[in-house]
């Protein structure tokens, strides 16, 4: 029996899935969390040999708990289940160490078929996004780069962006302006969709 833990914020996806994956006589789902920074504690007590991961997560997202999961637990594997099939978060859930990638819109004999793989040690991607992660290449933004872009999703001015990671508004300003033109923009708002619509962020 392959023991599956499911962490996903949407209250009817994860029911969805626990009602589709409890057809299966070989896969038991043994939890279920709405939250990232849920998983590792869920994982830990109830040891499950997958996890099918979200990436959009409150507490902290999919990703960011896949790599937790990695350095606390790792003979639990991690199949990433997205609505967002972007070839950013493809490369970054694989660097996360997760050994799947689908997107929820895949049938569900193919996510049933995936759970066994993962299980096995096997890896699992879709090849279309596969090829098109190997052509785009890696994110052109640093860390830093990175986290001012996702402080300044809220609208947020240079002065919230700087107290909240502690830096100067003369260092966010160079920060942001390296982002614009890395993503070849006009402003910090459409950097930030070309950068969320790369799945860079």
């Amino acid at each position: 029996m392959i023991k599956v833990l499911l962490a996903d914020d949407q209250h009817l996806v994860r029911g969805a899935l626990a009602a589709l994956l409890a057809l299966e006589d070989d896969i038991e789902v043994v939890g279920q969390v709405g939250r990232g920074d849920e998983v590792v504690p869920q994982v830990t007590t109830l040891h499950p040999d997958v996890v099918l991961m979200d990436v959009e997560m409150p507490g902290i997202d999919g990703l960011a708990a896949a790599a937790a999961v990695r350095a606390t637990a790792p003979h639990t594997q991690i199949l990433v289940v997205t609505t967002f099939g972007r070839t950013g978060y493809l490369r970054r859930a694989m660097e996360a160490g997760a050994l799947g990638f689908v997107v929820k819109d895949a049938p569900a004999e193919a996510l049933a078929d995936a759970i066994r793989r993962v299980a096995r040690g096997e890896r699992v991607v879709d090849p279309t996004l596969a090829a098109a992660t190997l052509a785009g290449g890696a994110s052109p933004l640093t860390g830093r780069e990175r986290d001012v872009l996702v402080a300044a999703r809220d609208g947020a001015t240079v002065a919230d962006i700087a107290g909240r990671l502690f830096l100067s508004e003369g260092t966010v300003r160079n920060y942001l302006s390296a982002v614009i033109a890395k993503t070849n923009t006009r402003n910090r708002m459409e950097a930030l969709r070309v950068a969320e619509d790369a799945g860079w962020l």
